[in-house]
């Protein structure tokens, strides 16, 4: 087999043990609800006193804490390790998983991911590429978890772009005949996960054989896996995985598990995976002064804002109210470029004013509801022009997209030592 050429590799794969109930294990991504700690609170009280996944992971609500709070995740990993609450549920191999949400089932498969094979400075062309920009200044406190973890667990998601449904639809048809690992409803209305084991000779060179075949359709400097979800994640890992590699020799470089970082693989055609817009809060202005600032940024740069015709288009909302804005002309090569250039330049000359990134229409609207707050919402995406769009700009603007609303996000479920 022929994994090291696709970037991915079957991997120890560890899941709760029997007896640890799934129901309060799974949560949702660390990056999301950043903005309503409410979820949080509702979510840790579910799990209670049980082992989960909550206890081994920050959420990003509460990184003003996180040097409070690091040392415990780390205690509460070893502890789980040690009591045996954690264990191998393929060794090696993968895991089909079928997620159930408002859309319809989406497939999954997760691996481990090939850090050599990827890279987010700007410019480089490796067969696993960041979809987003990376923040450098993001990094830091991530790399303080991963720095003392003895496991990770992911939430990073990774497409494929196969439009003739070669590599895990055919796995699903063959889903009876897998053993199955798991099979519960989600938390906080995360909807339904299944998973099941792919560790057989015959089925791990099918996943092979297919990824192979898939990478052979990509041309010259193939985009291979685009990261959908988790950019900063898999660039914590990467780093976190350049630290430490001069310390080994080249033998132990090759199988080191610091070297792999856990991700499930999607593909973008899948029906039910939904490409949403990012929203963007700003809190410390009113709508018709941000609309004000924005419409003499705009003529500064030779373009306008107008209520209709062509350009980019957004919904500008507060407490008093909404309405259209069309920047003709744009800067941008795509809407979020656009506004994000706008917000940049306004935060940097008002110091008072903060920026927050927002999944899902209603949770936008709830928010742009309070005093002294105004929600932009941006247009939808088109995802099936997406690689394109990755391999034409080389990068999208940070926080362009998002895989579904914040409910059908990946929650945390499989680990992996580290």
């Amino acid at each position: 087999m022929s994994f090291e050429r696709i970037g991915i590799r079957p991997a120890q794969i560890l899941l709760p043990a029997p007896g640890v109930r799934p129901e309060t294990w799974a949560c949702i991504a660390c990056d999301q609800y950043t903005s309503e700690p409410a979820y949080w609170e509702k979510a840790f009280a579910a799990a209670g006193d049980s082992p989960s996944a909550l206890k081994l992971i920050l959420p990003e609500c509460s990184l003003k804490d996180s040097e409070k709070l690091i040392p415990g995740i780390h205690r509460t990993m070893a502890e789980y390790l040690e009591q045996g609450l954690l264990l191998p549920a393929v060794d090696p191999g993968f895991i089909l998983c079928e997620r159930t949400i408002a859309s319809g089932s989406r497939l999954g498969l997760v691996c481990a991911v090939d850090l050599e094979q990827y890279s987010f400075e700007k410019g480089s062309l490796p067969l696993v590429r960041p979809t987003e920009q990376t923040i450098a200044s993001r990094l830091p406190p991530r790399l303080v978890i991963r720095r003392g973890a003895p496991v990770e667990l992911t939430h990073i998601m990774i497409l494929i772009d196969d439009p003739d449904r070669t590599v895990l639809e055919p796995l699903q048809a063959e889903k009876a005949s897998f053993r199955k690992l798991y099979d519960f409803d989600l938390m906080m209305n995360g909807g339904h996960l299944a998973g099941w084991a792919l560790d057989t000779p015959e089925v791990l060179e099918q996943v092979d054989r297919s990824l192979n075949a898939l990478m052979d359709t990509r041309g010259e400097h193939p985009l291979l896996l685009a990261v959908g979800d988790g950019n900063h994640s898999l660039a914590t890992a990467k780093a976190y995985w350049n630290e430490i590699r001069e310390g080994l020799t080249a033998e132990e470089r090759e199988n080191h598990p610091a070297r792999f970082a856990l991700c499930e693989i999607v593909n973008i055609h899948d029906n039910a995976l939904l490409f949403e817009p990012i929203h963007r809060i700003v809190t410390g202005t009113g709508r018709e002064a941000l609309i004000a600032d924005w419409r003499e940024y705009a003529a500064e740069r030779g373009m306008s804002l107008q209520a209709a015709g062509e350009g980019h288009r957004f919904t500008v909302i507060a407490a008093d109210g909404e309405e259209t804005v069309v920047v003709a002309s744009p800067e941008g090569a795509i809407p979020c470029e656009t506004v994000q250039k706008f917000l940049d330049d306004f935060l940097s000359r008002h110091p008072e004013a903060e920026i927050d990134y927002i999944h899902g229409e209603d949770s936008l609207r709830t928010l742009a509801g309070k005093p002294g707050t105004v929600g932009l919402l941006l247009p939808e995406i088109d995802k099936h022009s997406f690689f394109a769009d990755v391999e034409r700009l080389g990068v999208l603007p940070r926080k362009t997209f998002s895989m579904g609303e914040a409910d059908e996000k990946r929650f945390y479920m499989e680990a992996k030592r580290i």
